[in-house]
């Protein structure tokens, strides 16, 4: 008999005397077995952003693949990505629907770390100052001062460096990538550009280049872009409809992109919307293009 079975057929017998302590031995079990078993694992816990909310909480998450456990040499390169609570589980994410990364990575059997930190859910729109590059005014949500700058600050001074230390990574630039939808996608073209000594490519879904296109194109064009920087971006066909301006936006924002010689992927995505469950539906499209070997 194998030592899962006589495991098993101890919890059992507990079970019947007492079964809360058996439910607490069985969870357990479950993810000592899962890590020596080498199957894929999120792990999730606490921090705090001192420079962005001060003492208050929000989720980090890291996706390690199957092979993690069963090869502790081998070292992976590393996906970033914005609005954490929304990538993996659907109890964790902001309309119930995540964008189901795991299922995504387990399936492939893609050989990558993700790591990824919550949004800022305060009221006063705290997310929107946190994944805006430059200030902004909009119609209905007033004027908002952007702290892009200081989220990225704190991304690659001081996340980027815990998960290069507690993690086996690949942690130089051709190995780093970062994406994200609507604000977090507009964040993933900043980060790209202004720290692209940090990132190889990025994947910008729905992003929400209408904040301050005009700014995000000085900025394209003032900074040093290497020639090897891989970016996806697309837009639903859809959500399109309710920014009829949106357009000239991503045409402007593509055209720059590419005169600075940048690997862009373009895509409408055919009745795409504005939410996670369309943005689940690119995964394998944004992946293959920032993973692309010739």
């Amino acid at each position: 008999m194998s030592a899962s079975c006589i495991i098993l057929k101890i919890l059992f017998t507990v079970y019947h005397s007492s079964p809360g302590i058996a439910r607490t031995l069985l969870l357990c079990y479950s993810k000592v077995k899962q890590r020596l078993e080498g199957e894929p694992v999120v792990r999730k816990w606490k921090i705090t952003i001192p420079e962005l909310s001060g003492t208050e909480e929000r989720n980090a998450y890291v996706y390690l693949p199957d092979s993690y456990e069963e090869n502790p040499k081998t070292r992976y390169p590393v996906l970033y990505m914005f609005d954490g609570h929304n990538v993996f589980f659907d109890e964790d994410a902001t309309y119930g629907k995540c964008w189901g990364m795991k299922e995504y990575m387990d399936r492939t059997e893609t050989q990558m770390i993700i790591a990824a930190v919550e949004c800022n859910h305060s009221p006063d729109h705290g997310r929107l100052r946190e994944y805006a590059p430059f200030s902004f005014r909009d119609s209905q949500c007033g004027s908002i001062t952007g702290m892009g700058h200081v989220t990225m600050e704190w991304l690659v001074h001081t996340f980027k460096p815990f998960i290069d230390r507690e993690y086996r990574t690949l942690p130089d630039r051709k190995n780093t990538y970062i994406a994200g939808s609507s604000m977090g996608g507009l964040m993933s073209i900043y980060a790209v550009t202004q720290y692209n000594h940090i990132f190889r490519g990025a994947a910008a879904l729905s992003p929400s280049v209408w904040t301050a296109p005009v700014k995000l194109e000085q900025m394209i064009r003032r900074v040093k872009i290497r020639p090897d920087t891989v970016v996806y971006m697309d837009y639903g066909a859809k959500e399109m409809e309710q920014r009829p301006d949106v357009r000239k936006h991503i045409e402007m924002t593509a055209a720059v992109l590419l005169q600075k010689k940048v690997l862009l992927t373009g895509r409408i995505i055919p009745g795409g919307t504005h939410c996670e469950a369309s943005w689940e539906r690119q995964i394998p499209f944004f992946m293959n293009t920032l993973l692309y070997e010739p």
